[in-house]
């Protein structure tokens, strides 16, 4: 199966040439950017404190959806929430983050942060 990959053209006025972003790379940074907000329980399923070190980096965009038109990002990404946590604040700023770290990283412009809350998961 052939590897999803992002395609736009550095915008240099020396015609370097073109960087190439495997998609999961931009859903890795998508899911990494959602789990540093407090009150994100989880991505995708995943418990954000055993992310990288148990489950790899791959499992990170588990669930995280892109859609890439024309290099504009559409994420959708699936969380669940801490109890007791403001499930639109948390949103918000999931959202910003998520915007933030894509387009300073990779350079495309994100339009749209879809979040769809998936769970509530307990403290210790």
């Amino acid at each position: 199966m052939a590897e999803k990959r992002i395609t736009y053209k550095v915008e240099d006025v020396n015609g370097i040439g073109e960087v190439q972003i495997a998609q999961e790379v931009v859903e890795i940074v998508a899911a990494l950017a959602a789990a540093e907000v407090k009150g994100v329980a989880a991505v995708g399923g995943n418990m954000k404190d055993e992310l990288v070190s148990k489950l790899g980096a791959k499992n990170l965009s588990k669930g995280v959806k892109l859609t890439v038109l024309e290099n504009v990002v559409t994420v959708d990404l699936t969380l669940n929430i801490e109890f007791g946590k403001n499930i639109l604040e948390t949103s918000k700023k999931v959202q910003e983050r998520v915007k933030s770290s894509i387009e300073s990283m990779t350079g495309l412009e994100v339009a749209d942060v879809n979040i769809h809350i998936a769970g509530v998961e307990m403290g210790e």
